[in-house]
């Protein structure tokens, strides 16, 4: 009981952290990338240092967390009009970065060189990158409300997947790294991100009626399959090192990678998906 009032509590701030870093407005909306920047690149650098024996150095560690600001950073500034001319700073500030964390590798020891430059640049790739790519949708979006329905189809697929799993799941989606989920969990976690859609666009139509509801079924669609593979590809991370969790820093959830997990993949195909809808004019 004490265990679920804790994994409830700390599950309330960390939605409340979204919910308020998307409705009161863009400062509040970069805080709230910075936040989850700061922590997923920490936790990922230490995730990896398990594959090191537990070895991690801090100075190649900030440099990773700066360099990750400066990506995402340098989106938020260009998309939200606060810099008009974004190569002036984001080439020179991050090519910095690169040559830097090349060098800084050369000065420490105990350390392997290659796992340590190969968790800092995929730290860049998997966890900065759709930070940035979230400031193009929030700014880039008719309806920037739409961010947060994306939220709540990832939040609704998980539980479906896990209700319906758990009641009837039979067949394995991927045993080899992680044995519980089903394909009748899959489906049933898709069944939920669809569902919202409806409810988004006939329950809400102040907010999503001017949004077509086919758009919105398609965007369930993407969200709940690259959710899926978000979690499955943490999860071979973790079954790669040899964790359970990326971390404590969530009371009774993990760490913050295995609440991202989803949204590190669903943020790049859904940037794919709108720019389709934009291209054919659709």
């Amino acid at each position: 009981m004490k265990n679920l009032l804790l994994r409830t509590c700390s599950g309330i701030i960390y939605v409340g952290i979204i919910v308020a870093g998307l409705i009161f407005g863009q400062w509040a909306f970069a805080g709230m990338c910075a936040l989850f920047v700061i922590l997923a690149i920490t936790e990922f650098n230490h995730l990896c240092s398990n594959a090191d024996n537990g070895n991690i150095s801090k100075t190649t560690m900030l440099f990773d967390i700066i360099g990750a600001l400066i990506l995402s950073g340098s989106a938020f500034a260009y998309y939200s009009g606060v810099v008009q001319n974004i190569g002036a700073f984001f080439l020179p500030a991050y090519l910095i970065y690169l040559i830097l964390r090349l060098i800084a590798q050369l000065y420490v020891r105990n350390v392997s060189a290659l796992v340590s430059l190969t968790a800092s640049f995929t730290g860049q790739i998997y966890i900065a990158l759709p930070f940035a790519l979230m400031s193009k949708l929030y700014f880039d979006l008719a309806e920037p409300v739409l961010l947060l329905a994306m939220f709540i189809m990832i939040w609704l697929n998980d539980t479906g997947a896990y209700l319906v799993g758990v009641s009837i799941g039979r067949h394995r989606l991927f045993q080899r790294i992680s044995p519980k989920k089903s394909w009748e969990g899959f489906w049933g976690g898709m069944v939920f991100a669809v569902g919202s859609a409806f409810l988004f666009h006939y329950v809400f139509p102040q907010q999503f009626g001017n949004i077509e509801l086919w758009k919105l079924i398609g965007l369930g669609i993407v969200v709940s399959s690259f959710a899926t593979w978000g979690d499955l590809v943490e999860s071979l991370l973790k079954r790669t090192i040899g964790v359970k969790d990326s971390g404590n820093l969530i009371p009774g959830h993990g760490g913050i990678l295995d609440r991202i997990d989803s949204l590190l993949l669903v943020i790049p195909a859904m940037t794919c998906y709108l720019l389709i809808l934009e291209c054919f004019s659709l």
